[in-house]
């Protein structure tokens, strides 16, 4: 370094010629140049207060391995209620990559006008009800459902043998004897099945006094909310586990429904269940303090811990 900066001060020689002969590059130089050709020194970045500590950042690969079909939302809320560590999503998420677990699900991309209906504001507001289909050792079954639009909960359920309108009704009716005493009828949210289309369905809804809406022709968002639950019970169920029989598959769905009512958190109900949701506004509430309030804790000992470190 000073013998080329002498060489172009003193003697005018040009840099490039200089760097020619000592066999260095035009990049090295001017790195060198910007510290004065001084040794850079490694920076070191002391871990804050608010920092993981080692041992929540292994509960969490640990949570991860134990529950790998889980998003890392979707974790973060369930090591919280578990009392396992109360990490931020975007800390679990840092935490997964880093250790090569992660995984990142984009919401699909969607027009306003294609949001379907007015989102309900309480339980049993709107209801929705459809029929999947539930392949059982090479026979289909039909499974009929209603779901609480506000809550995301199966209000009933059932595994029939037929899809005619009978049996939508009788779902339909044994969903309605669980309202809670004094509650408004809900509104009823189908598609345009030959099931929910019929007069003798209409007939039915109108004498229950029960709102019936159907969704636009080609828009199957209005009623997403029970498919999007159909997915999830093939996804995390049916294919899951081989189903022997219609008695089998009985069972096993109703444990999954049970399960998805008051275990399974929600992504679209602030990774609550449903069951917390059908409690209404007050117990949300108190859940999400909670929660809020498990954090603040859990970072307060992150930092008394770090500053223990440091004192010692």
């Amino acid at each position: 370094m000073k013998t080329i900066t002498w060489l172009k001060d003193r003697a005018s020689f040009p840099v490039n010629e200089a760097l020619r002969i000592v066999e260095l590059s035009r990049a090295t130089w001017f790195r060198w140049a910007e510290n004065g050709g001084r040794k850079l020194t490694p920076q070191i970045h002391p871990p804050k207060s608010h920092y993981l500590l080692e041992a929540e950042k292994q509960a969490i690969v640990e949570f991860k391995r134990a529950h790998p079909e889980e998003g890392y939302r979707r974790l973060s809320f369930m090591m919280i209620d578990e009392k396992i560590a109360a990490v931020s999503p975007a800390s679990v998420h840092r935490v997964l990559q880093e250790a090569g677990l992660s995984s990142r699900w984009t919401q699909p991309a969607g027009d306003a006008h294609r949001k379907g209906f007015i989102q309900p504001t309480r339980p049993h507001e709107q209801w929705h009800t459809d029929i999947a289909y539930i392949n059982v050792a090479g026979t289909h079954y039909f499974f009929i459902s209603v779901l609480d639009g506000f809550s995301r909960s199966i209000v009933h359920h059932e595994v029939r043998q037929g899809m005619e309108t009978r049996d939508v009704e009788i779902v339909v009716e044994r969903a309605l004897e669980k309202l809670p005493a004094g509650s408004p009828r809900p509104r009823m949210i189908s598609d345009n099945g030959p099931q929910y289309i019929s007069w003798d369905f209409k007939a039915y809804l109108r004498d229950r006094e029960v709102i019936h809406s159907r969704a636009r022709a080609n828009h199957p968002q209005s009623n997403g909310k029970l498919e999007r639950f159909h997915g999830s019970l093939k996804r995390e169920c049916v294919r899951r586990e081989p189903l022997t029989g219609l008695e089998a598959a009985r069972r096993t769905i109703a444990a999954y429904v049970e399960h998805y009512n008051t275990k399974r958190l929600h992504s679209a109900l602030n990774y609550l269940t449903p069951w917390d949701y059908l409690q209404g506004a007050a117990h949300i509430q108190s859940r999400l303090m909670e929660r809020r309030t498990l954090l603040d804790e859990a970072r307060e000992r992150r930092r008394q811990a770090r500053r223990n470190v440091t004192i010692h």
